[in-house]
C-alpha cells in the first residue's frame, strides 16, 4: 500500500514527508495524509482544516504566516502542481533554532511534503506558474490569533530564489523584526 515516508530535518519537529505512490497500467495511488503514520511527528488530533492555494505566477511570494496559541497549529504541506521553495522560520521562544530559517523545494515531481510544527511561520515562493498547494491544519483558522513576519524584511534576510512577481498587500505590511520580537510559546 502507498506509505509516507519521513526524514526529519535539523529543527526539532519539522520534517520532511515523501509520497510513495502505487502505479500500475492504470496510473497511480498516492496517499496525501495519514494520522497513523504521521503520529511519530505528534499528528494525533483529527485534521481541523484543509486548504489548497493557487498562484497563477512564477515568483509569487506568501507568507510569513502563524498563529498565536492557543490557536497555534501543525501543518501538512504538499505541493500538488508545480514548484514552490518552500521556508519555514522558527520562532519558538527558547528553541536553539531561534530565527534560523529551513528551505526546501516541494514539487509535484518530487512528491515531497513538509510537517511544520507548531511555532514556526511559514512562507513560500513559486518557482514555476500556476502552483497548487495543499494543506493539513491541525487547528482552524483563527483570525483574532493570526499572525507574521514580513516576507521581505532585510534582517531576515530571506534567500528568495526568484525576484518577487506577487505578494500580497497583507504580506508586505507585515512587521520588520525588531528586539521587542520575543517569539511564541507553542
Amino acid at each position: 500500500m502507498s506509505k509516507l515516508i519521513i526524514k526529519p530535518t535539523s529543527f526539532d519537529g519539522l520534517s520532511l514527508v515523501k509520497r510513495v505512490p502505487i502505479r500500475d497500467n492504470r496510473g497511480y495511488f498516492i496517499r496525501l495524509f495519514c494520522r497513523e503514520e504521521l503520529s511519530c511527528l505528534g499528528w494525533d488530533t483529527p485534521v481541523a482544516q484543509v486548504n489548497l492555494s493557487y498562484s497563477a505566477q512564477k515568483g509569487t511570494i506568501r507568507g510569513m504566516h502563524f498563529q498565536h496559541p492557543p490557536f497555534s497549529e501543525k501543518k501538512l504541506l504538499l505541493c500538488l502542481k508545480g514548484s514552490i521553495m518552500d521556508i519555514v522560520i522558527d520562532i519558538r521562544t527558547g528553541s536553539p533554532t531561534f530565527l534560523q530559517y529551513y528551505t526546501v523545494i516541494l514539487s509535484e515531481e518530487n512528491s515531497l511534503g513538509l510537517h511544520i510544527p507548531e511555532g514556526f511561520a511559514h512562507g513560500f515562493q513559486t518557482m514555476t506558474d500556476s502552483v497548487e498547494l495543499l494543506y493539513f491544519h491541525s487547528a482552524v483558522y483563527s483570525p483574532s490569533a493570526e499572525d507574521g513576519l514580513n516576507p521581505l524584511d532585510p534582517k531576515l534576510a530571506l534567500p528568495w530564489p526568484l525576484p518577487h512577481t506577487a505578494i500580497s498587500e497583507r504580506d508586505e505590511k507585515h512587521p520588520v523584526l525588531n528586539q521587542n520580537f520575543k517569539g511564541i510559546q507553542p
